[in-house]
């Protein structure tokens, strides 16, 4: 394995080797066990690692900018300012933007203000549920239609209610496939080198189009009770694949099983949610905000899945 000179302060750094027909780059980011798939000949070892450093280095940037773990950076700024309007950069606004259309298309079960609500559960699969009067105390702090946004030329501004957060964990992840992904793909069109390539980031993943002998990319869509065994391997020739579902993140008491995927509104499991929902769409970020939403209407997830024209692959509960 080849180490590439890329450094972070959490993450060690990511490794390359060559792998009969294309670079594979394996890295941390996000929790996640990632990869990069970039389809080039053995000799051009040299321009892969570059790409791979353009790649990597993109995710750990958005990772580090919206990190709620982490001090100084652009989350910590958004939560030091609340209940005042604050100026935000282009990009928040437009993760924003983008928050704010899968709000409205489900009616509000979307919320990128219910992060609050890990302060009272917390999915480990244990059987602890949380003090109703723990959950209802939550719920005045939540609600996308409270806070506000605005943007005047190129000032962009947001207005948080104190009490408030905002959590992009639920988008942050597809982001960065598709801008680490761009990034490959405006370097190479800049070098003038064909080159076709994957990201993986923990299982939420786009690629640039077939592979460079017209073939499509294989990928396996993890089944929710086991790590070991795939539902099923797809072939990948563009676009995104994301996958929601809650195999790792439940609660289990008496016989019950309580999901990850909170109400907004009630601060509860949606009852009857599919176990998992993958989709493919022409972006990552589109993927998962289908998958989510999917799972968020419950019993009638397919019935929403098949209005939207997509491809899926839904495992009821």
């Amino acid at each position: 394995m080849q180490q590439l000179p890329i450094y972070h302060p959490i993450h060690s750094k990511p490794h390359l080797e060559f792998r009969q027909s294309f670079f594979q780059i394996t890295f941390q980011a996000m929790a996640s066990d990632c990869e990069l798939l970039i389809d080039l000949p053995e000799e051009r070892v040299g321009f892969a690692k570059h790409l791979a450093d353009i790649a990597v280095r993109e995710v750990w940037r958005i990772e580090q900018k919206y990190n709620r773990y982490l001090d100084n950076n652009a989350f910590t700024r958004i939560h030091q300012h609340t209940g005042h309007w604050q100026k935000v950069d282009e990009e928040t606004y437009r993760l924003l933007e983008f928050a704010d259309q899968g709000w409205q298309i489900s009616d509000g079960l979307f919320d990128l203000t219910s992060g609050v609500l890990r302060k009272a559960w917390s999915f480990n699969g244990s059987n602890q549920l949380p003090e109703t009067l723990a959950v209802q105390d939550l719920l005045p702090h939540i609600g996308w239609s409270k806070l506000d946004y605005r943007k005047t030329g190129d000032n962009a501004e947001l207005l948080l209610p104190e009490g408030m957060e905002l959590d992009f964990g639920g988008i942050g992840k597809e982001y960065a496939v598709d801008r680490a992904l761009g990034l490959i793909l405006a370097e190479a069109q800049a070098d003038k080198t064909p080159v076709s390539a994957l990201i993986n980031l923990g299982g939420d993943m786009a690629c640039s189009g077939l592979r460079l002998n017209d073939e499509p990319w294989k990928v396996a869509i993890e089944r929710p009770d086991t790590e070991k065994n795939s539902l099923a391997l797809l072939s990948l020739s563009g676009g995104g694949l994301a996958t929601s579902g809650d195999s790792r993140r439940f609660l289990l008491k008496d016989g019950v099983r309580y999901s990850h995927v909170l109400n907004p509104k009630t601060g509860w499991p949606i009852d009857n949610a599919p176990r998992s929902v993958t989709v493919a769409a022409p972006s990552c970020a589109q993927s998962g905000l289908i998958a989510t939403l999917a799972l968020l209407q419950g019993p009638h997830a397919e019935d929403f899945l098949k209005s939207t024209g997509l491809r899926y692959w839904l495992i009821p509960n």
